[in-house]
């Protein structure tokens, strides 16, 4: 099956609130960015793992009415007011006393029209993308390769990664060319795949 005939598949199958497996898929694959920006705010673990379990309460009472709109924009844009409606609840509830909330939050959430926290968001879901990238990144090469990009990305010159692994300082610059214009396009079907997916604003 080719991914433009599953995207509308797995839309229709979000619809429906007991379709475990495409809950799952989908859990699967946002969940890190969503605890991850829950924690860069300020929530504990704990914490963060409640709003995720909000945010995909809340989709799957959304969905349930979704209407397939590429026109409407990018996802990422739903999925963070999504994510900020699940905050606004937990934090309510924990100043009724409903939930113990351990958070540098303090007395509520920061201004969500705040540049910085549009920053953080966006900054989380590019490391997402990132880490989903590398991930298929790392399925396509030797390990000694990934070994090699790995020094470049924690700061090795490509002069020390040659000396290492005992290959030319060419032999280097190739393969970073080769792996980062890999994951360049890995990120960018991504996005298109993920935006085209949903067709939310």
């Amino acid at each position: 099956m080719s991914a433009q005939e599953t995207r509308p598949a797995l839309l229709q199958r979000l619809k429906d609130p007991n379709d475990a497996q495409a809950w799952r898929e989908f859990d699967l694959c946002y969940r890190d960015l969503v605890l991850r920006y829950c924690r860069r705010l300020g929530l504990q673990e704990a914490d963060a793992e409640d709003v995720r379990q909000l945010v995909m309460l809340g989709l799957t009472q959304s969905m349930r009415a979704f209407a397939y709109d590429q026109s409407r924009g990018r996802f990422r844009h739903y999925l963070r007011r999504v994510v900020h409606n699940a905050l606004n609840r937990y934090m309510a509830r924990a100043a009724q006393g409903a939930v113990r909330l351990e958070t540098t939050l303090g007395q509520g959430l920061p201004d969500l029209a705040d540049p910085d926290i549009e920053r953080a968001w966006r900054d989380e879901w590019v490391r997402h993308h990132y880490r989903r990238a590398m991930e298929a990144i790392r399925a396509r090469y030797e390990p000694r390769s990934l070994q090699m990009f790995d020094r470049l990305v924690d700061g090795r010159t490509v002069t020390e990664t040659a000396q290492e692994f005992g290959v030319s300082v060419a032999a280097v610059y190739k393969l970073q060319t080769r792996i980062r214009d890999h994951l360049r396009a890995q990120i960018a079907r991504q996005v298109a795949d993920e935006d085209d997916r949903h067709g939310l604003a």
